[in-house]
């Protein structure tokens, strides 16, 4: 699998291909049409190939950016950007991936690319414009600019997945106890 699904929403998941935002160089895992292809069928979105394009990937980019920027104004309790609303409205009034009910009582999706980013938006707007926005949450590993749906009791969710943002948020703690620790233990050294 070329994608990781770790943040509760598909929304939320396809926002997380450009990882380590905050990075000089941020990891871009939209990097050509076949990964947007991939994208779209691992995800479930779709059950078949979705032929994508150059424009297509342009457009899934500037979807994902402007459902960014969006997500963001809501973590900051901010206005939406007047731009992003727009492609995220413009996408989510075209027709969306429709499911097909095949012989055996199988469900099947095909969509074109348009459908498919379609669809994305209208996730966008059906979890920015509903109850599931109170639970989103930055990941609290500095590097990690993933964004989740935090459904942990009581709220206490601190990264976007155990692997490898809490392992490695986890493991610096326990380092910092130790070196306090150690610290407290050692007795002080005269001055000279």
């Amino acid at each position: 699998m070329m994608h990781s699904f770790k943040c509760g929403a598909p929304v939320l998941d396809f926002v997380g291909t450009l990882r380590a935002r905050r990075n000089a160089v941020p990891t871009e895992m939209l990097i050509s049409p076949e990964s947007l292809e991939a994208w779209f069928r691992e995800s479930g979105l779709v059950d078949a190939d979705t032929p994508c394009g150059p424009s297509h990937l342009r457009q899934a980019i500037a979807l994902r950016e402007a459902v960014y920027r969006l997500v963001v104004a809501t973590l900051a309790g901010d206005h939406y950007d007047a731009d992003a609303l727009a492609v995220v409205n413009d996408t989510a009034r075209t027709p969306s991936a429709v499911p097909q009910l095949v012989q055996r009582g199988n469900r099947r999706v095909e969509a074109t690319p348009e459908q498919a980013l379609s669809s994305i938006a209208r996730q966008a707007v059906q979890l920015l414009g509903g109850p599931e926005a109170a639970l989103l949450k930055e990941c609290s590993r500095g590097e990690c600019t993933q964004v989740y749906l935090d459904r942990s009791h009581g709220s206490r969710r601190e990264w976007c997945a155990m692997d490898p943002c809490g392992n490695r948020i986890k493991a610096a703690a326990y380092r910092a106890r130790k070196r306090t620790e150690a610290r407290a233990a050692s007795p002080t050294r005269p001055s000279r």
